[in-house]
């Protein structure tokens, strides 16, 4: 398994992958312990979006996807912040 040495003198470039906020080095690859690393993430090309449309419609896959398990919270902010009677939802 190649490794790098944990002293030298020119740099070398790796390519990994990001998961779960940890670096995954390619196949084969070992930093020992306690080497210091420079990232530069690359850049990832972000589609425009289409002419006329909406916030709405592009993001539709995500409407709706979370529930966050309080449903009153809009009706009773007042309740919420500063401990005003509840009112109906």
């Amino acid at each position: 398994m190649p490794c790098a040495p944990a002293c030298y003198h020119s740099p070398v470039s790796f390519t990994g992958v990001v998961e779960n906020d940890s670096i995954k080095l390619p196949s084969g690859m070992h930093l020992p312990d306690g080497t210091k690393v420079q990232i530069q993430p690359e850049e990832v090309e972000v589609p425009a979006p289409r002419a006329g449309e909406t916030f709405a419609e592009r993001f539709a896959e995500f409407i709706g996807c979370v529930d966050s398990s309080v449903r009153d919270r809009a009706d009773n902010h007042d309740h919420s912040l500063y401990g005003r009677p509840k009112g109906t939802p």
